[in-house]
């Protein structure tokens, strides 16, 4: 049974009003600022916010079920609002200097992302000159800070970093136009020659090995003794379950009542449309129970204060990616009957097509990928570098 999760039954509330401002973000190419004011009313952005500045450190299951139900009512909003919220995870694992310069003065301070390392860098004293056209940055026109990825020489190795810098630092170029998830605001930051000291450099390995800086600060907490990318990556799935569970409502809307235009024959009552709807609630209730048990095992570790084996690192990364995969076949076994009309531009069901393929189309739940990994796994085999 379920624990009580009063953060998701607050969010509930505001639901309504954020899914009737779903065509206007879509519009916007962004996060409208009314959505972002009510997610932080009920204090969403807190989720993964260390107590000590007034955070909650819930569970991931908790905050898992908050983005689904958020994703159910607008995808574009719950993706960039998601990464907002981990951002808080792995910023926790930067000295306690870098957190009280994000959050010391402003609690509700969040940082968007470009974590891919196609930074360049100069080394300087006290630490190095960044530069960089950073695409991918979800929610960036609503951050304060931002976590951007560069890799580092070291001796003869380059080293994956990450690097924390104020959006005084930066340029938000305008440039998303996709074809999903059109109102995460997705964009580029034009970093040029911005000087980043030592405190607010971490290395990613360090981060997924328990040895950052940040390490052990909190030691009565249940969600920092926890690799931060299973933290970062989590909200992808959520939101490809919840957007599958609201395809699921609205192909019953839509087909209970739709009568053929030629024949006047009643769809919803039709063996192929019932059919269709059973297979489809099957998947995604089976994807649910999946993401669930791996969710709970992310807690049950951070409880514990262990950290995961590569062989459970790679089960949790590939669990979710398979989920997805099933998510996004569900609503296409849904979206290929549910008519034409539902093609049109202010129709719910052709948004959540779209966006649900978005949900598969990060690296992270690139089920190709993930394939292999898990393959390699079993098969005893060592990681493939140019798989992770």
């Amino acid at each position: 049974m379920k624990k009580h999760n009063p953060l998701l039954q607050d969010l509930k509330a505001i639901l309504p009003a954020i899914a009737a401002n779903a065509e206007h973000t879509e519009q916007l190419r962004k996060v409208p600022q009314e959505n972002i004011d009510l997610l932080k009313q009920v204090g969403l952005h807190r989720a993964f916010l260390p107590k000590t500045y007034g955070g909650l450190e819930i569970s991931l299951p908790e905050f898992t079920d908050c983005i689904a139900a958020l994703a159910g009512a607008c995808c574009s909003t719950a993706w960039a609002f998601s990464l907002l919220c981990t951002h808080n995870h792995q910023l926790a694992m930067f000295p306690k200097e870098t957190q009280d310069e994000v959050w010391k003065d402003n609690p509700d301070a969040t940082a968007c992302s470009s974590i891919a390392p196609f930074g360049q860098y100069e080394e300087a004293e006290g630490g190095i000159r960044f530069s960089g056209d950073m695409r991918w940055s979800s929610g960036s026109d609503h951050a304060e800070w931002a976590i951007v990825g560069f890799n580092r020489q070291v001796g003869e190795q380059k080293v994956y970093c990450f690097a924390v810098i104020p959006a005084s630092d930066y340029q938000i170029e305008d440039d998303w136009h996709a074809m999903a998830m059109k109102g995460s605001g997705t964009k580029t930051l034009q970093i040029r020659n911005v000087f980043v000291p030592e405190r607010r450099i971490q290395v990613a390995k360090d981060m997924m090995e328990g040895r950052s800086a940040g390490f052990g600060l909190y030691p009565d907490s249940k969600i920092y003794f926890t690799p931060y990318r299973p933290y970062f990556a989590s909200g992808f799935a959520a939101m490809s379950l919840g957007v599958a569970e609201r395809m699921l409502e609205v192909f019953r809307e839509v087909t209970r009542n739709r009568v053929r235009a030629y024949t006047g024959a009643r769809v919803g009552a039709a063996t192929p449309a019932l059919m269709r709807l059973a297979e489809s609630t099957h998947q995604v209730k089976a994807a649910r129970a999946f993401l669930e048990a791996t969710w709970e095992e992310h807690k049950e570790h951070g409880e514990r204060h262990e950290y995961p084996s590569r062989e459970t690192l790679t089960y949790w990364r590939t669990n979710q990616a398979y989920a997805v995969k099933m998510c996004i076949q569900a609503v296409d076994r849904l979206f290929e009957a549910i008519g034409g009309n539902n093609w049109f531009n202010d129709k719910e069901a052709q948004r959540l097509f779209r966006d649900v393929h978005m949900t598969g189309a990060h690296a992270y739940t690139d089920y190709d990928v993930c394939a292999q990994i898990l393959g390699r796994e079993l098969m005893g085999l060592e990681p493939d570098p140019s798989l992770l």
